[in-house]
């Protein structure tokens, strides 16, 4: 294939690639607003679980492959149903849940050591899995009970999408410095520290528009450590993607990937933001 075959091949790529994004996006943020403004938080709490099967579905098949696929679906339902356990506040059901199941998870590798030079990386697969997506994913329908769980929601959101934007935007017009050229060749440190501008940009953006009760310098530090957690939870999942062989954790989502690729950076900023909202601005 000549030069300028491939450049047209891979410009006609990208482009569709960009078109698939508009489209998914269009359907995709006039429900989640709708979703968040006027569903129940019981009807909330079941969207996210599914949310939260789905993605362990695809975690699990990225880690795992084909290999044994009856385990990754009990796991993801495992996980799934964590969910509710955090919207009952039945924290302490859960320490037993949890204990419980990773007891039957390890009597059936026991039972069943089809690999034993990777029951070790399977077991530890599964595990993996429902901490880091169920237990930081349920963190969101902990935000969503608090009396301005709504705003911070939609803080979070914006204050993610606004770092990535300019993290993307300033990467690309004027990153030089690679950040972590191990994990993410693309990134440079421009393009971070434009992602932390963007993430503060965006909480004072949701400050004017919809949260006024959240002062100047508080709505300031919050996009700080959102830009900052929310690059470390997407440098984490590359790491994954990495170690596992794959550009994408899945394709469920057209024109983005899968389900983790559009998390990575929420599942470590919900459960700070619920913290800083439940202990540094209740009453």
């Amino acid at each position: 294939m000549s030069s300028l075959a491939l450049i047209s091949t891979t410009t006609s790529r990208r482009r569709l690639t960009i078109k698939q994004r508009l489209i998914t996006a269009a359907i995709a943020l006039p429900l989640l607003i709708l979703l968040l403004a006027y569903a129940s938080s019981a009807v909330f709490a079941f969207f996210v679980t599914l949310i939260v099967f789905a993605a362990l579905l695809e975690f699990n098949r990225m880690g795992m492959k084909q290999d044994q696929l009856e385990i990754q679906w009990v796991a993801a339902l495992v996980g799934a149903a964590i969910v509710p356990l955090f919207f009952l506040h039945q924290l302490a059901l859960l320490y037993i849940y949890l204990s419980g199941f990773f007891l039957l998870f390890a009597l059936y590798f026991l039972l069943r050591p089809i690999c034993l030079t990777r029951v070790h990386l399977h077991f530890g697969w599964i595990c993996l899995g429902i901490i880091y997506v169920a237990l930081l994913m349920g963190h969101l329908v902990l935000l969503r009970l608090l009396d301005d769980g709504r705003q911070w929601i939609f803080l979070t959101l914006i204050v993610i999408m606004s770092c990535d934007t300019c993290a993307y935007v300033i990467g690309s017009r004027f990153g030089k410095r690679k950040l972590y050229p191990l994990i993410s060749p693309n990134k440079s440190i421009e393009g971070g520290i434009g992602g932390v501008g963007g993430a503060v940009l965006g909480a004072l953006i949701s400050k004017l528009l919809f949260f006024s009760s959240i002062g100047l310098w508080p709505a300031i530090l919050v996009g700080v450590v959102l830009g900052v957690v929310g690059q470390i939870g997407d440098l984490f999942e590359s790491m994954l993607k990495r170690a596992c062989g794959v550009k994408d954790s899945g394709n469920m989502i057209p024109g983005h990937g899968g389900i983790l690729d559009r998390l990575d950076s929420l599942l470590f900023a919900f459960p700070l933001v619920y913290y800083i909202a439940r202990w540094g601005f209740s009453g």
